[in-house]
Order: C-alpha cells, then sequence, then structure tokens
C-alpha cells in the first residue's frame, strides 16, 4: 500500500482533493477535436479562462500541441508560441489561477512554470522528452502524468492489451517511482481514456478505475466529448454533453478526484450531486 495524500503544493499555495475538483480544458491550437466554437485567439482563450471559473474550475489546463488520434508531434518552440501569450494573459489578469500546462515538451514546461504556470500535465509521462522529470523535480511544481501506448501519430493503430486494467496501474506505478526518484513530490494520475485503447479498455479502465486508489495519488478522468462517449451513442462531439457527464459520474463513483472537461458548470453540478450523495457537501 502506498501512502495516501490528497493535497498537492505548488507555488506557495495547497490544493485540496478530498472533494472531487474540477479542470477545464483550454485549446490553444488550431485543431483541437472539439472546440465547440472557441476560437484559439487570445481574446477567446481569456473568455473561455473567466467564465470556466466562473463557473468553478479549480483549475485551467492549456494545451498547445493537438494529442488527438494521428496528429504528429511538434516543436516546442511552436508550442510556446501558442500559449506563452496565454500563460501571461491568464496570470496578470487571473493570477489566483491555478494555470496547468498540458505539454511533453521539457522546455515548455520550464518556461510556462516561470511565467506562472502551477502544473506540469504530461500525456507522455515523460516518455517523448527525457528531460522532463529532472526539470519538474527543479521546478518544484506538480507533474500530472498520463498512460498513453504509443504516440498520439499511433496510437489508436490496434492498441493492444493481456489485462489493460492492470498493466496501465503498473506502468502508472513505474512512472510514478521514477518521478518520485527523480525529486518529484506531487504526482496526479491518469489512466489516458482514448490514448491508445479501443472503446473496451476504455470502458474496463472506467470499471475498474478505483483499483488505482491503491497509489495514494489523486485520481484524474478525462474523458470529455471523447470516443467513448460518442461511438456507443452514434454521435458526435458536439452532442456529447449529456453522455460524458454520465460518465463523469460513473468516474466519481469509483473514486476520481479530478475531472477534466471543455464543459465546467456541468460537471461542477455533476460534483455536487455526488457530494450530495456521500453527504460530504
Amino acid at each position: 500500500m502506498f501512502p495516501t495524500s490528497t493535497v498537492i503544493y505548488s507555488r506557495g499555495r495547497l490544493l485540496d482533493f478530498s472533494k472531487p475538483l474540477v479542470m477545464g480544458v483550454l485549446n490553444a491550437t488550431p485543431n483541437s477535436f472539439y472546440n465547440r466554437g472557441r476560437g484559439s485567439d487570445l481574446d477567446s482563450l481569456l473568455r473561455t479562462a473567466e467564465k470556466m471559473l466562473a463557473e468553478g474550475a479549480a483549475i485551467l489546463d492549456l494545451g498547445g500541441a493537438s494529442s488527438k488520434p494521428g496528429e504528429p508531434l511538434i516543436a516546442a518552440s511552436d508550442e510556446l508560441a501558442r500559449v506563452m501569450p496565454v500563460v501571461l494573459a491568464i496570470a496578470k489578469h487571473f493570477p489566483e489561477a491555478w494555470l496547468s500546462i498540458d505539454t511533453y515538451n521539457a522546455q515548455v514546461a520550464k518556461e510556462t512554470v516561470h511565467a506562472g504556470v502551477s502544473i506540469v500535465n504530461d500525456i507522455s509521462a515523460g516518455e517523448i522528452d527525457p528531460q522532463m522529470h529532472a526539470t519538474v523535480a527543479q521546478l518544484q511544481v506538480p507533474y500530472l502524468l498520463m498512460h498513453m501506448q504509443g504516440k498520439p501519430m499511433t496510437m489508436q493503430q490496434a492498441p493492444t492489451y493481456t489485462n489493460v486494467v492492470a498493466e496501465v496501474r503498473n506502468y502508472l506505478v513505474t512512472r510514478t517511482e521514477m518521478c518520485v526518484a527523480a525529486g518529484i513530490r506531487d504526482v496526479i494520475i491518469d489512466p489516458g481514456f482514448g490514448f491508445g485503447k479501443t472503446i473496451a479498455h476504455n470502458f474496463e479502465l472506467l470499471a475498474h478505475l478505483s483499483e488505482f486508489r491503491i497509489m495514494g495519488r489523486p485520481i484524474l478522468a478525462g474523458m470529455s466529448r471523447k470516443s467513448m462517449v460518442c461511438r456507443p451513442l452514434n454521435i458526435s462531439p458536439e452532442n456529447a454533453l449529456n453522455g460524458t457527464t454520465a460518465l463523469n459520474m460513473a468516474a466519481l463513483l469509483q473514486g476520481a478526484h479530478l475531472l477534466r472537461v471543455h464543459d465546467v458548470r456541468e460537471a461542477c453540478e455533476t460534483v455536487k450531486l455526488y457530494n450530495c450523495m456521500r453527504g460530504a457537501d
């Protein structure tokens, strides 16, 4: 059994996951799989950030590199050109906001943290950039690591597992141990719904998400408007809010601490009802 902690520390502040929290998605990319008419220009992103914070988002997750299936990796310089103006603007206009940077590039992590970011969210768990763990340890900020089979360009080309729950859990355990050895104090784990998994793999992970609590780390569930919602219901991402909400409640019932979503108000309402059921609200 691993020691359990629901509190993370960054830049002199604490964030407590003893009750589930919501992370709002901010896409500074021209090719996100779902943007609901939100622009990727600075003014649009600031308006979206303000709306998400007002609706109850505990964290804003800013990404400048699309990770949808089939997407190639991009250079750190290109990514920084997209995200740095947004980081600086959010730090100026919403200085109390917890901002996460969704990146697999250590250089992007370093420069955005120096500009105001509080959490590094790496879909590759340090596999793409071998400098990531050492960089995050030096920055002394929390690290959100995810399981992904392959890379975005190839991850949905016939993903295969013998036991998806055991393999994903073992991977997260190993990568977390590597992070701790590198000097990273606070780690959040993400099983990576939709990243190198079939629809069946995704639902198997969701049904057994509670097994990841043995790691003693906050668990993120990111299923918002993804194919595991759309394909079973034969709908588009634009029509996937109801299905997303249903799966978010399922994740909370399985012990998720953090919901990563495009629709903050609805996710916060889901958390509130979950807390009522627990007698915790």
